[in-house]
């Protein structure tokens, strides 16, 4: 019965995680209190909580998540200054005259945003405000209004540069150096969020190219589900360029600098939070009051992060004070199946955490789980890490209790149904299954990119 403690200890923080207790401090108050429970009764060793004071010395510098503000402010510099929304306005105006043009614009623009964001909510609710009341003004039906906004809001769980990367390429590196120690490799490899990133390229694109391609076949298809917007006067492409580019170099420039080698993420998230803010000055977008805004919900984003991160810290000392990483081996290694079966467990076990938990509670409670024992396995770091991310943004996806369908649900208005919106992301969640199928059968997407050029 005591060999179970592990499961239990995870199965309660689940269990007030789903009450709505904040997350970090469900974390770090579940384990103190069965770390408490267990020195009382001798089933635990708090000697493994003296290492906590190096973890947390560990996160405070680790350079790696200095990135994280820096993303989060580069992208809530861009939706608050308005930039986006201009991005938005001007895609719409190029993509216009053409069948499905505006929801292919959505799109587009909302892959730039997941970009430079990277968290679902900030996404959909921005894309949600912005789009939807066009798009439902221009004739669209409000199932495919509804769904292109929730599918592309969560594209910042797998388009680089993104929050969700950043936090998944740590931990990551952290379980693979751990895997390799436990198979006796004493000189490890590393793999990198460069590495990550890198490796999300090619998917992430090709995700975004099955959008626009079911949006403008249904536009050919069934015409009055998307009309052909009525022609504007001045939409010239000289006419929109002052819009349109700036941020999309921005965003290229961030993206380009680390697949050259030329920055490392820190780095380059770095010159995407000065070229926002520049970029909001020089339009003249950025006063007092609103730097005052972004620097507070750059702030609470970022604390919040950093604090879940605490409690996960503290969560994974005592579940394996309680033995959880033998457990978990052993019930891999009992699984029919081998390594398929554990990677079909784990990511089934993702998909259904994904109704109840955040990408960020799932890659700091979850993966330092799972992931040293799957990469001792010999799966590829990349590889796991790619999957895991696009099987979470299904999950935020998939109705009755995909986070996605909430956020917009908050920002729509009466007219669209939630029947509708779960009838629209139903042709979106088939697309990222799709997705998934295709890199179960051909790794190389996401593995061959990043050993050409590492």
């Amino acid at each position: 019965m005591a060999e179970m403690i592990p499961l239990v200890m995870f199965a309660t923080a689940c269990l007030l995680l789903l009450l709505g207790y904040p997350v970090a401090f469900s974390l770090g108050g579940v384990a103190l209190l069965f770390a408490g429970v267990g020195a009382a009764t001798g089933y635990f060793d708090m000697a493994f909580l003296h290492a906590l004071p190096n973890r947390l010395y560990g996160i405070m510098t680790n350079t790696t998540l200095v990135a994280v503000p820096l993303f989060v402010l580069m992208g809530v510099m861009l939706e608050k200054s308005r930039l986006a929304e201009d991005l938005l306005t001007n895609m719409a105006r190029l993509c216009g005259s053409m069948r499905g043009g505006l929801g292919i614009s959505v799109v587009i623009v909302g892959m730039l945003l997941a970009a430079s964001t990277g968290i679902v909510g900030a996404t959909v609710v921005t894309m949600g405000l912005m789009s939807l009341p066009t798009m439902l003004g221009r004739g669209y039906s409000p199932a495919l209004a509804a769904g292109s906004i929730c599918a592309t809001g969560t594209l910042g769980q797998i388009i680089p540069p993104s929050i969700a990367l950043v936090l998944l390429g740590d931990i990551l590196s952290t379980a693979y150096q751990q895997a390799q120690l436990a198979m006796g490799i004493f000189t490890p490899e590393t793999v990198s969020i460069g590495d990550l990133f890198i490796g999300a390229i090619v998917p992430g694109l090709l995700l975004v190219v099955l959008y626009i391609a079911y949006i403008y076949t249904l536009a050919r298809l069934r015409p009055l589900v998307a009309p052909v917007a009525a022609p504007e006067t001045d939409t010239g492409f000289l006419s929109i360029l002052p819009g349109l580019l700036p941020p999309i170099l921005l965003i290229t420039a961030v993206l380009g600098s680390i697949l050259s080698g030329a920055a490392t993420p820190t780095e380059a998230a770095g010159v995407g939070a000065l070229g926002a803010t520049l970029l909001a000055v020089t339009k003249g977008q950025l006063g007092m009051s609103r730097l005052r805004e972004v620097m507070v919900v750059t702030t609470e984003i970022t604390a919040m992060v950093f604090l879940i991160l605490v409690g996960a810290a503290i969560f994974s000392l005592v579940f394996r004070g309680f033995g959880g990483e033998e457990l978990v081996t052993d019930i891999f290694q009992q699984l029919p199946g081998g390594t398929f079966g554990a990677m079909l467990l784990v990511m089934v076990v993702i998909f259904f955490l994904g109704f109840i938990l955040d990408f960020i509670e799932i890659t700091f409670v979850v993966v330092p789980i799972v992931g040293p024992v799957l990469l001792t396995m010999g799966i590829d770091p990349v590889w796991l890490g790619i999957m895991i991310a696009i099987n979470l943004q299904t999950s935020f996806l998939t109705p009755p209790f995909g986070f996605a369908l909430f956020y917009l649900r908050g920002v729509a208005p009466p007219s669209v149904r939630t029947g509708d919106i779960y009838r629209g992301v139903v042709p979106f969640i088939l697309i990222q299954l799709l997705l998934l199928l295709l890199l179960a059968l051909f790794p190389a997407l996401a593995t061959w990119l990043p050993k050409q050029l590492f």
